[in-house]
């Protein structure tokens, strides 16, 4: 900036020379040390690598115009000074050139300005306008008249060319003060520079009007070109790289986390199904005593509390990830309200609590939206609810706003338990906060499933509203918005009660699957459905059997086996065009949308384990069904 001021002062002394005689080696210098300096930025400025943006995009052509406009100015001088004839063709052209070039110079300036303040939109129609405008003023720069003027050893133009180009500069100059006193807050500090811009501008063109002869025009677009280097937003490519390899190493590790979850997920479920598989057939047993049965209570209720953990942190994970998404389908809604208050109630257990429910009637049969994370949302309440509440009563209430082809359901749980203390209702919804209360020492979880909740209904575009009264109870209300479904594809009554048991006599299943326990476990659970089954360690021993013209109504097919999977099995398998078997993926291997990639990749159906006895229900209802 210091140099610039040294610059305006030897062109105020240049200026004040040129009054007394012929002073065009002073004025020549003067051009030659702003082109030098110009020409230092320039190499400074495109050395850099530059984010691809339309500010450093004009930028570069502005740099690269100023340029020509100081060689051009530089070209005119050396005529002058090599004596060249003034009316000669070549230096009418340079001149009409130095004219064109000045004018495009102004004419980028001010699209920087416009495209920096966001003055007006770059639409098709915008920029053809432009175009016809600048063609229009470049042919009356070229064929206008131009005379050239030799006064005390100093040359200049006049002319209508010149009084066209000096009228537009004014008008530019006027557009650019419109434009950043209205756009002020949005261009901050950019403000200073540019008003320092124009006062430039308008000295430049008094200071030629009086001294046609001063050298000012090429110094004008020259500091404005210099200064708008140090304020250009061009961020730091090396930061943004590295920005880039930060990203790249998270997205990486993040990926190494959801295998490896996955793998955990997988490695916990295969115990767990044993745990839960024998634990519900020994609850069946009508020969076990009654303490033997409250034990083997207690170690379902580890096993889901086990289970419960290992899904909220499954989950959490997706989020963080970016990775779950709403699969949204047609859902019977009678069906998911009788699934909650079932599964609700049986959490209940002892506990002196009065369940209510209060469902609109009104809610259309079919709705459309994932019904599986409305279950979800629904269930980590009400649970949370039931482990809140001692004694009094939890009501469960469903009602809905119907408008056009949408149904909004407003789904609240009232308990009147513990309660939540005002400074405690925003740490609700943070994961893995418990909320600092004695009462609560005793309770079990992650402090995940609200912070589950709340995800996943901004992931549906809902709302959920906390209300409490410390040592009185709390109630949370989520709304939701479902689509009506007036002519629903799904058949309203083929749904069965979950808790009845379908005999398939008769029916053939093979289970697959490298875990003996697993293997047990599944043919314990088909033994009360009269299921003849055979049982086999790896896809290989289950092409063996199908090879050796075996016939199955059903296949249970466990994914993860090592040296051939049950995708890589099952792949196999449909090579024969003779192949019709229905083929259920039978995995613990339970993250999110592991129904979706299973059901892509050719399996008939998806049953996560630990199998539960319902979604078994559901299997055998469907393939089984002796009816």
């Amino acid at each position: 900036m210091v140099f610039l001021f040294d610059l305006f002062t030897i062109n105020l002394l240049y200026a004040i020379l040129i009054i007394e005689g012929d002073k065009m080696i002073i004025g020549m210098s003067f051009i030659i040390c702003t082109l030098i300096f110009t020409v230092m930025i320039s190499i400074n400025y495109f050395a850099k690598k530059h984010v691809n943006t339309i500010e450093t995009k004009l930028y570069n052509y502005i740099l690269v115009f100023s340029l020509i406009n100081l060689v051009t100015e530089f070209m005119l001088c050396t005529n002058i000074l090599l004596k060249i004839g003034l009316l000669s063709f070549y230096n009418l052209l340079i001149n009409k050139f130095f004219l064109v070039v000045l004018f495009t110079w102004f004419s980028l300036f001010t699209i920087y300005i416009v495209s920096v303040s966001n003055f007006l939109k770059a639409t098709k129609r915008n920029y053809v306008m432009f175009i016809i405008y600048y063609f229009i003023m470049i042919i009356l720069l070229t064929f206008l008249p131009l005379e050239l003027v030799n006064e005390n050893g100093v040359a200049y133009s006049t002319g209508l060319p010149t009084y066209v180009l000096y009228g537009v500069c004014v008008i530019y100059s006027l557009l650019w003060l419109f434009i950043i006193l209205k756009n002020k807050k949005k261009l901050g500090k950019k403000i200073i520079p540019f008003i320092s811009y124009i006062m430039c501008f308008v000295l430049m063109l008094i200071a030629r009007i009086i001294i046609p002869g001063l050298l000012l025009n090429s110094f004008s677009s020259a500091f404005a070109t210099i200064l708008m280097y140090f304020t250009i937003e061009n961020p730091d490519i090396k930061m943004i790289e590295q920005l880039n390899i930060a990203r790249d190493t998270a997205e990486k590790a993040n990926e190494a986390k959801t295998e490896f979850l996955s793998n955990m997920s997988h490695e916990i479920r295969t115990p767990l199904n044993a745990i839960v598989g024998f634990s519900n057939l020994l609850l069946e047993d009508k020969n076990l005593d009654i303490k033997a049965k409250e034990n083997v209570k207690d170690i379902v209720l580890a096993s889901d509390n086990l289970l419960e953990i290992v899904n909220g942190i499954l989950d959490i994970s997706k989020i963080e990830a970016n990775k779950l998404e709403i699969v949204n389908t047609e859902y019977e809604f009678s069906k998911l309200v009788n699934e909650l208050i079932v599964l609700s109630k049986g959490r209940l257990g002892e506990k002196p609590i009065e369940f209510k429910t209060n469902i609109d009637l009104s809610i259309p049969p079919v709705l459309y939206g994932d019904v599986q994370r409305i279950k979800q949302i629904c269930v980590n309440i009400l649970t949370n609810a039931i482990k809140y509440t001692k004694e009094g009563s939890i009501e469960f209430s469903i009602s809905s706003i119907i408008k056009n082809n949408v149904c909004r359901l407003i789904i609240s749980v009232e308990d009147t338990g513990i309660g939540i203390k005002k400074e405690n209702i925003d740490k609700l919804f943070n994961k893995f906060e418990r909320i600092d209360l004695e009462e609560n020492i005793t309770i079990e979880g992650t402090g995940l499933g609200l912070a589950i909740t709340k995800k996943l209904v901004d992931l549906m575009n809902g709302k959920i509203v906390v209300q409490s009264v410390f040592g009185k109870g709390s109630k949370f209300t989520v709304s939701i918005d479902q689509r009506i479904v007036k002519n629903p594809t799904i058949k309203l009554d083929e749904t069965r009660n979950l808790e009845q048991v379908v005999e398939a006599i008769n029916k053939k299943v093979l289970i697959v699957d490298d875990n003996a326990i697993n293997l047990k476990v599944a043919e314990k659970l088909l033994e009360k459905y009269e299921i003849n089954c055979d049982c086999v360690k790896s896809g290989f021993e289950c092409i063996d059997k199908i090879k050796e013209g075996n016939k199955y109504d059903l296949i249970l097919m466990d994914d993860m086996m090592p040296k051939m999977s049950g995708t890589e099995t099952l792949k196999k398998l449909k090579k024969d065009d003779k192949f019709n078997m229905k083929v259920i993926a039978l995995t613990a291997n339970a993250l999110t949308g592991m129904r979706e990639k299973y059901l892509s990749e050719g399996f008939d159906d998806y049953l996560a384990k630990p199998i539960d006895k319902d979604e078994l229900n559901k299997i055998i209802n469907k393939y089984l069904n002796s009816e």
